[in-house]
C-alpha cells in the first residue's frame, strides 16, 4: 500500500515539474528583440551604419524592419533603396536585380528611380567581369554573353530614360567597354573556329562584327580573319576585298604585310 502511495506520489511531482518547466519556457521569449520600440530613423541610423562596417547581412536586418514596421514613412522607400545596394555587395545578384525591379514597378515617378536602373546595369556588369576577364575559354563558341549583353541593355535604358541623371555618364562609359569587349569576344570566337579550320563559320563570325560593332577597335581583327578565311576558302576575290577595306581603314595594322603575300598567292 505505502509503495502504491509512494509511486503515485513519485508520478505527481514528475508531472508537476514538467508542467512547471513547460510554463517557464512559455514565459520567457525565444528571441529578444532589441529593436522594438525603436524609431525609423534609428532603425535607419543603425543600418548605415553597418552598411559602413560592411556588415551588410545586419544592415539588411535593420532595412526589413523599417518596411516591415513603417511601410509607408519616407524611409521605408530610402530602405528598399538601400536594399539593392546591400544584396548587390553581399554578393546576392538575383536578390538585388529583384529588389531593383520591384522598386521601378512600384515607384517609376520616383525623383530616385534613376538609381535603380543603374544598380541593375552594374550587377550584370560584375556578373560579366567573368567574361570580360578571360576572353579566351577553352571553347569560345560556347561562352555565355547574356549578363554582358544584360547590362548593356540595362545601362541603354537608363541613358534613354534618364539621360539627365549623374548616373547616366558612368553608364555611358560601361556600354562603350561593354561594346568593345562583346566585339574583342566575337573575334575570339572568330579566331578559334579558323584555328579548328572552320573557315564559314569564321568568315560568319568576322562579318557579324563589322555588322554589329564597326566602331570598335576589334574591327581591325575581323577584318583580317576575314581575309584569311576567303582565302582558305578559295575565294580569292572576296579575300582582295577584305583586304582592301583593312589597308583604308587600318594603314598601319601590322599584319597588311603578312595578308598581301598570302592574297597573292592565292590570287
Amino acid at each position: 500500500m505505502l509503495s502504491s502511495i509512494h509511486r503515485t506520489l513519485k508520478l505527481l511531482f514528475v508531472g508537476l515539474l514538467a508542467a512547471a518547466l513547460l510554463t517557464g519556457c512559455a514565459l520567457l521569449p525565444e528571441q529578444i528583440d532589441e529593436t522594438k520600440g525603436w524609431s525609423a530613423q534609428r532603425l535607419y541610423s543603425e543600418a548605415k551604419s553597418a552598411m559602413s562596417d560592411g556588415n551588410y547581412k545586419t544592415a539588411l536586418e535593420y532595412l526589413d524592419k523599417i518596411q516591415a514596421r513603417y511601410p509607408f514613412g519616407r524611409y521605408a522607400q530610402q530602405a528598399q533603396l538601400d536594399t539593392i545596394y546591400v544584396q548587390y555587395k553581399d554578393n546576392e545578384p538575383d536578390a538585388a536585380l529583384a529588389a531593383a525591379d520591384r522598386f521601378i514597378k512600384a515607384n517609376p515617378r520616383h525623383p530616385y528611380v534613376d538609381y535603380a536602373y543603374y544598380m541593375k546595369g552594374l550587377v550584370n556588369f560584375e556578373r560579366s567581369n567573368t567574361l570580360i576577364d578571360r576572353l579566351a575559354p577553352n571553347d569560345r563558341s560556347r561562352t555565355d554573353t547574356v549578363t554582358a549583353r544584360q547590362s548593356y541593355n540595362d545601362f541603354s535604358e537608363l541613358v534613354r530614360k534618364f539621360p539627365g541623371s549623374q548616373y547616366a555618364e558612368d553608364a555611358r562609359q560601361r556600354m562603350v567597354f561593354l561594346h568593345n569587349s562583346l566585339a574583342a569576344y566575337e573575334v575570339n570566337v572568330a579566331a578559334f573556329y579558323m584555328e579548328r579550320s572552320a573557315y564559314v563559320a569564321a568568315a560568319n563570325r568576322a562579318k557579324y562584327v563589322l555588322e554589329t560593332y564597326a566602331r570598335t577597335p576589334a574591327v581591325e581583327d575581323a577584318l583580317a580573319i576575314m581575309t584569311q578565311a576567303y582565302v582558305k576558302m578559295g575565294m580569292p576575290r572576296l579575300a582582295a576585298d577584305s583586304l582592301r577595306v583593312l589597308e583604308r581603314n587600318y594603314p598601319q595594322s601590322p599584319e597588311l604585310p603578312r595578308l598581301n603575300a598570302l592574297v597573292k598567292s592565292a590570287g
